[in-house]
């Protein structure tokens, strides 16, 4: 019999099952079961190996704008334990941060190891089992008793508490659509958008700073852009990727949208232009002027409105000012698909957030049972968000099943 039992050895899990053994009136006998061979494997190559382990955001009001999903329920939760207090939290175990110029959270070391470390000596101070290549298949619940969990091929066991923190894989779906909780359909989040240009895949690693994607259905994102050698990707893409996950799914990741390389108008477009035209109409389209974009990226949208780069600019007619314009802040592309953007590549859906007291990240139906990490219908953009509402939900359920436990 164990006080508690967490299925998942991941950042959630790690944290749920440190959180509740931190808050114990006594020693709890408590057990991590991972069905692979190692635990923590996605803290260890996120960020590129660096580990991004949460957001400088320390404004619950302006954190929870980056969480397409969950961000009505986790403005309570983030009031309780926030971006500072998971980076007070590594720092008090021997783990010096530094913030970005993105406000992007890292260990100084810029090694996940530091992060694992961390969470690993925590366990082992408290005495946490981990036991490793433990693939549970069947998760029972029966009021007034215990939890049992069984294995293939190995004894069952009990519990009296459990976390369920198994990642946006399928088999914390299926245990929880058994338990009776409604499920959302998965869809992938956070990836790039494949674009059938070659002529634009030429310009592989030009990005800018500020740009807008808008999606057919109005849904946009303003950011840095970034050309790759399947079409786009980059902080505004990613960000749009997951504000629109559903209907990107829905639509099969086949749909047209537009890009402003420069994030403004046609007509400011214009002025701008104008105002080159004017000031230096003898220089030849390939004189940028104010425009702010690299120099092959203009001479690509030069030729896709079919004017030579060797005009001049006093020579462009209204018409051809308008379509060069509209190139530079309407320019038109088909979606044909989507790519995973590395480690980043997270997942919409999961348990029905009406499904959980954001409270305690408890299952309302299901006492003793609590959810955190993937398995929940939450999901934010690329930079630390993902773990930081990890960190939170786990923290807060950890926080909760010690007071269960002492009751």
């Amino acid at each position: 019999m164990y006080d508690l039992v967490v299925i998942g050895g991941g950042a959630a899990g790690f944290f749920g099952a440190i959180s509740a053994a931190d808050h114990a009136e006594r020693p709890l006998k408590i057990v991590i079961l991972e069905q692979s061979k190692q635990v923590l494997q996605k803290v260890k190559i996120s960020g590129g190996g660096r580990c991004n382990v949460t957001h400088a955001e320390f404004d619950p009001k302006e954190l929870v704008k980056s969480y397409p999903r969950g961000n009505k329920e986790l403005l309570g939760p983030f009031n309780k334990f926030a971006p500072g207090d998971t980076m007070a939290w590594f720092e008090d175990r021997g783990v010096p941060l530094k913030i970005e110029e993105d406000g992007r959270v890292f260990p100084q070391s810029d090694s996940s190891q530091s992060i694992i470390r961390a969470l690993e000596s925590s366990a082992k101070k408290h005495r946490i089992e981990i036991w490793t290549q433990h693939k549970v298949t069947n998760l029972h619940a029966s009021p007034g008793r215990p939890f049992t969990l069984q294995f293939l091929k190995r004894d069952s066991l009990s519990a009296k508490q459990i976390l369920v923190a198994t990642g946006s894989g399928p088999r914390g779906y299926a245990w929880m659509e058994r338990l009776g909780l409604k499920m959302v359909d998965r869809v992938p989040s956070l990836f790039s958008f494949n674009i059938p240009t070659p002529a634009l895949h030429v310009l592989q690693g030009l990005s800018v700073l500020s740009g807008k994607i808008t999606l057919s259905n109005g849904q946009s994102s303003i950011g840095p852009i970034l050309i790759t050698h399947w079409g786009l990707s980059g902080p505004a893409i990613l960000r749009l990727s997951a504000e629109a996950a559903t209907s990107l799914h829905k639509c099969e990741y086949k749909t047209s949208f537009s890009v402003s390389w420069t994030n403004t108008t046609p007509l400011d477009a214009i002025e701008v232009m104008n105002r080159i035209r004017q000031e230096s109409g003898k220089k030849s389209l390939r004189y940028l002027g104010d425009i702010d974009l690299p120099q092959r990226l203009w001479e690509y949208l030069i030729k896709r409105t079919k004017l030579g780069s060797d005009r001049k600019w006093g020579s462009l007619t209204k018409s051809e000012m308008h379509k060069l314009a509209m190139s530079l802040t309407n320019d038109a592309y088909e979606l044909s698909g989507q790519t995973r953007f590395k480690e980043e590549f997270v997942t919409a859906g999961g348990v029905d957030l009406s499904m959980v007291d954001f409270r305690t990240f408890g299952v309302i139906s299901l006492p003793g049972v609590f959810v955190a990490g993937e398995l929940l219908n939450i999901d934010g953009i690329t930079g630390g968000f993902n773990f930081q509402a990890a960190w939170t939900g786990a923290y807060l359920a950890g926080k909760a099943i010690a007071k269960n436990l002492s009751e």
